[in-house]
């Protein structure tokens, strides 16, 4: 990957992965410092580079995010109702992961509280809950018919927020996975204020667009088709679920661009 020169380079050692605490809750757990920038020098801020452009170079530019694919990753993107990106997963043979950015304060700290609330919740679910110290920090890990893991980082103005989900026999290969892409992400956080914990907004790139453009346009041809063929049966309108105006929730896209 091509860097620019470091602004602030951290010069802490990584933390060292320490055996899971079972069932606590995260407060309970000693303080790890998750200032970020520990695991190989990333994940990076975009102004960590002379030119931004290089930044680019290699990555997925998801415009909050810019994420480098692994070698047999493909892009599944998840889309809200009205058809806009809400989160983008890297699928890869073992599983899924996604990287996704929020805005922050300017201190770290973030990460902790959302920890905390997000153990909550799966426990919540039923879900047998352990917290692991990580390259950058605390993760939080869920059990339950599969594996859930939280990877949080904290940055300057921002927070990034790694969600790994998959078998528990292949979560070792799929976490090793998900932290490369995390240590070379970077973050194009923007100078626009924001209020804390807002999501950081996703731009796919062209190419997946016109993809999701001709899937779009290949479901409703095919819709229309069956809807006619049941009008001609005499069977009147067919039922129609509440669809995106990019197509179905999820789209199984093949990446075709890590450019900028």
């Amino acid at each position: 990957m091509a860097f620019g020169r470091r602004k602030n380079e951290a010069g802490a050692d990584a933390t060292p992965e320490t055996p899971a605490v079972e069932d606590v809750a995260v407060e309970d757990v000693e303080d790890v410092d998750s200032g970020g920038n520990d695991y190989e020098g990333g994940p990076f801020d975009i102004e960590d580079f002379d030119n931004p452009a290089d930044a680019a170079e290699a990555r997925l530019d998801l415009g909050s995010v810019l994420v480098p694919m692994p070698a047999a990753g493909q892009v599944q993107v998840e889309l809200n109702e009205v058809g806009v990106p809400s989160a983008v997963w890297v699928v890869t043979p073992h599983g899924r992961f996604t990287i996704a950015a929020y805005a922050a304060p300017k201190s770290p700290g973030l990460w902790r509280e959302v920890a905390s609330e997000l153990a909550d919740s799966l426990r919540k679910d039923n879900a047998r809950v352990s917290i692991e110290d990580g390259p950058w920090g605390r993760e939080v890990v869920g059990t339950g018919a599969g594996v859930v893991r939280f990877i949080g980082v904290d940055g300057y103005r921002w927070m990034i927020r790694c969600v790994v989900n998959g078998a528990p026999e292949a979560m070792e290969n799929l976490v090793a996975e998900a932290r490369e892409a995390l240590s070379d992400t970077v973050v194009r956080r923007g100078d626009t204020p924001l209020p804390v914990r807002t999501p950081l907004q996703v731009q796919l790139p062209e190419p997946m667009l016109e993809q999701l453009r001709q899937a779009a346009a290949q479901q409703a041809q095919m819709a229309a088709a069956q809807q006619a063929l049941m009008q001609q049966q005499g069977q009147g309108e067919m039922p129609t679920e509440r669809r995106s105006a990019s197509g179905s929730a999820m789209q199984q896209l093949r990446s075709s661009s890590t450019g900028g």
